[in-house]
């Protein structure tokens, strides 16, 4: 999936590029220039970015990669033959999937990780549990979501997260302001962050499916008692000039004590202008609603027209029970300032998302990481990324890939079917996490 934040690909040149996919692996090779790297400590260089060096063992400080938020830009012009090669493998309507896809569009980072995103600002996800009123909740839960797309990297680099290995694990935590309140601090043993405490947000991903792609991912923060459980099946597909990812999934927001869902969906991705200067926009229809309360929102991802220049807007909507007539409105940019309208009295509220604060999402060391956790699967791959040694990032990517076939294949062979370790299916293709807080908190009551 494309990366959701950032407006423009301009593209850098690089050193002996390939192209690769999750389920392909035909080489394509462009030329570029090498880059060595530094033996010492790591420290910010004097244009802002960070070098990542080794450490005093001699290991690459491979946390530092990931902290490095420094993208290369890309010159289009510079990889015309790879671009005509990926147009050769498609048709307009076709499912990108099973595409190879240039290494220069690769994100150093996870798909899994990307959706951490969604919590960038903790404490308007908190704010909800909070408030004492089912409209004031209802326009929490609005405020949170609308202001959850612009998060991340303030790139101007629009790229491709890596495509999860299955059964692949991602976790984090925040750290959140006035996230304990008059509530103990006690560690979470049962939780999805087990070495978290009661006053941090904490998020886990896994990656449940891989025919079709489905991630699953849950936060929580236990003082709040409010948490988020979602999944998402990605399919994209080539439009002529454009490429379209659609998020086909839903989430759902859980405020335990009022007993109240507030159930969400996701807008599409779009990479337009592909063969000139591409850039990102989302587009589409979706809905928020709590139906124990009836309150509910329908969002407006308005695309660019053929003629002119608004971008990244938004239209939204916010219905009280059995009304037709919203009681408030909301226009503006997703990626910038949106207003607050309500209709019923004259008051305008302005939330410009770029001045909001971005809590940094807190991840354990890739040492103390399980295996199958993303940043340490990925490490040598981003590592070859992040100092342009492409034939390295390639050779490691394969060869998780190759270990996937070959461990989906010895099942096939046993007559095996793959059991998620995080998330239980329900139906065809939705997920939910096994020990939820609701439910853990439940247990706790029945035994006193």
């Amino acid at each position: 999936m494309f990366r959701l934040l950032g407006n423009r690909l301009n593209f850098r040149r690089r050193s002996s590029l390939r192209s690769f996919d999750s389920d392909a692996a035909t080489p394509v090779p462009v030329t570029t220039k090498p880059t060595t790297l530094n033996n010492s400590a790591r420290q910010p260089s004097q244009t802002g970015r960070t070098e990542i060096r080794k450490l005093d063992e001699g290991e690459l400080d491979y946390d530092a990669l990931y902290e490095d938020h420094d993208e290369d830009d890309i010159e289009l012009e510079s990889h015309g033959s790879v671009i005509r090669h990926l147009l050769s493998q498609v048709k307009i309507g076709m499912d990108l999937t099973k595409v190879v896809l240039p290494t220069f569009i690769l994100e150093r980072r996870s798909l899994l990780e990307m959706y951490a995103d969604y919590f960038a600002h903790p404490d308007m996800f908190i704010k909800i549990a909070d408030l004492k009123e089912p409209r004031d909740r209802m326009i929490q839960v609005v405020k949170w979501y609308l202001s959850s797309y612009h998060a991340g990297r303030k790139s101007t680099v629009a790229k491709k997260p890596y495509n999860p290995i299955l059964g692949e694990i991602f976790r984090c935590h925040w750290d959140v302001p006035n996230g304990n309140g008059d509530s103990k601090d006690d560690a979470v043993d049962d939780g999805p962050v087990p070495w978290c405490r009661r006053s941090q947000l904490t998020f886990v991903a896994e990656q449940v499916s891989h025919h079709p792609p489905i991630s699953a991912f849950y936060a929580e923060h236990y003082n709040k008692r409010i948490s988020f459980n979602a999944h998402i099946y990605t399919k994209s597909k080539f439009l002529g000039l454009s490429v379209c990812v659609y998020n086909i999934g839903q989430g759902v927001v859980n405020v335990i004590d009022y007993d109240e869902e507030y159930i969400v969906t996701f807008p599409n991705g779009y990479g337009r202008s592909i063969l000139t200067v591409p850039w990102i926009e989302l587009g589409g229809t979706v809905t928020i609603n709590c139906p124990k309360t009836g309150y509910n929102c329908t969002v407006e991802f308005i695309t660019k027209p053929f003629y002119g220049n608004k971008k990244n807007k938004i239209s939204a909507e916010v219905f009280g029970p059995d009304e037709k007539k919203p009681f408030l409105t909301i226009s503006g940019e997703w990626n910038g300032v949106m207003e607050y309208k309500w209709t019923e009295r004259e008051m305008e509220e302005h939330i410009d998302v770029n001045n909001l604060s971005v809590i940094k999402k807190q991840v354990r060391p890739i040492r103390e990481q399980d295996e199958n956790e993303s940043r340490r699967l990925w490490k040598e791959v981003t590592a070859g990324l992040r100092f342009n040694e492409i034939d390295k990032a390639t050779n490691a990517k394969q060869a998780l890939e190759q270990k996937q076939r070959d461990e989906a294949k010895d099942r096939k062979d046993r007559g095996q079917e793959w059991n998620t370790r995080l998330f239980t299916k329900l139906g065809e293709d939705s997920y939910v996490y096994k020990k939820p807080l609701w439910q853990r908190l439940h247990s706790q009551t029945s035994n006193t």
